[in-house]
């Protein structure tokens, strides 16, 4: 079945406010929860969609990347998602201290960076982060490298990513005892909520490292290298393992998602694995044919030979000097356009003329098939 679209899941529009589309979670997740619906499979599917869909609108970067490219441009994000703790690090930002603290791991098995939180699961794994690149169409077909430089967090030097001042041990949340949640019972609901004295960890440093806060990880800007693939489409992205940010506490660092833009050329354009130019000829050129000289996207010189009589708008194909694939290129094909002088000389005059008198001119034409315009 065909997956809905996220505003229309949560009843919201494109230019909703991040508190309204808060609201409309709030009140979805409320009714379909499913301590209020035991049993019933399409409340906790509907629960399911309304998670899913906030986890994505309820983030900026998510939420532009859904509005400019749908489901593609957030593959991955949401469930057990690339993007982790992003958005859900904790659900007192939608309820407050007496939350659903433990909604998102429920159904969605605790994948990501929320679950994680929990004490019992040992040291986590660091957010991934996303970079968006700009690239020159030439660029993008051939392939290249380039250099880019952007914040992380990285593992604090001064305590290893331990958090702790002089490899100071860590004592047990006297709060959770632990477990790094807190249960609380409201009614029909019985909840956890992620424990506010140890923020989920189930234990507490006893003296913090002074560099880091605590927190095991610093922000630092770093450069690196990545290499853009060859024939590399518009919109695609690249994952760079490990180069997000670092986990808490020792944890493994997230990757580094780049999505690539790519410049319009000023004279070429792609479909697949071809390309496709215009050329300009003469009225000489096309009546009795030429030999021309074009020049590639790859800055080679050609020649191609123009048949006498072609037409304005066909198309003539330059095989294996389109985009590169494996060990084969697509195919270069050149539109001609039958450029007509704005002036004439006396001379070229007298000539079209004469040209007239012989050849003559249709000074009554029908229409052209449309069958015959396919390449025009």
């Amino acid at each position: 079945m065909a997956k809905r679209d996220y505003y229309e899941v949560l009843g919201v529009h494109k230019n909703s406010s991040n508190d309204d589309i808060k609201k409309a979670y709030r009140k979805l997740a409320v009714q379909y929860h499913p301590d209020k619906n035991p049993g019933d499979k399409q409340a906790e599917e509907k629960f399911k969609e309304a998670t899913e869909a906030y986890e994505i609108l309820g983030d900026d970067q998510k939420k532009s990347a859904y509005d400019q490219f749908g489901f593609a441009g957030v593959e991955g994000m949401h469930g057990r998602g690339d993007f982790s703790g992003s958005v859900f690090r904790g659900f007192e930002d939608i309820f407050g201290e007496g939350g659903f603290g433990s909604i998102f791991e429920t159904f969605f098995g605790g994948g990501g960076g929320f679950r994680s939180r929990g004490g019992s699961t040992g040291v986590r794994q660091g957010a991934n982060l996303r970079y968006d690149i700009e690239i020159p169409f030439k660029d993008a077909v051939f392939g290249t490298k380039v250099e880019i430089q952007y914040s992380h967090n990285e593992s604090c030097n001064t305590c290893k990513g331990s958090g702790s001042a002089d490899g100071s041990s860590k004592k047990t949340c006297p709060i959770c005892r632990g477990s790094g949640q807190v249960r609380h019972s409201q009614g029909f609901f019985s909840v956890a909520t992620t424990c506010h004295q140890c923020h989920g960890e189930g234990s507490i440093i006893e003296k913090p490292c002074k560099d880091c806060g605590g927190f095991g990880t610093q922000k630092k800007r770093q450069k690196i290298m990545i290499t853009i693939p060859v024939g590399v489409e518009n919109g695609k992205r690249l994952i760079v393992p490990k180069q997000g940010d670092a986990g808490p506490n020792g944890g493994p660092a997230g990757d580094l998602y780049v999505f690539i833009r790519i410049k319009p050329h000023e004279y070429f354009e792609r479909q697949g694995l071809d390309l496709y130019c215009a050329i300009p000829i003469s009225i000489s050129q096309a009546a009795l044919g030429s030999d021309i000289h074009v020049t590639t996207l790859d800055n080679k010189t050609i020649k191609v030979k123009v048949p006498a009589g072609i037409q304005a708008g066909k198309l003539l194909r330059i095989r294996e000097e389109g985009v590169p694939s494996g060990s084969r290129r697509g195919c270069l094909y050149l539109k001609l356009i039958v450029q007509i002088p704005e002036k004439l000389s006396r001379k070229g005059k007298e000539l079209l003329e004469e040209f007239a008198k012989t050849e003559g001119q249709n000074d009554s034409p029908k229409p052209i098939p449309l069958s015959q315009l396919a390449d025009v």
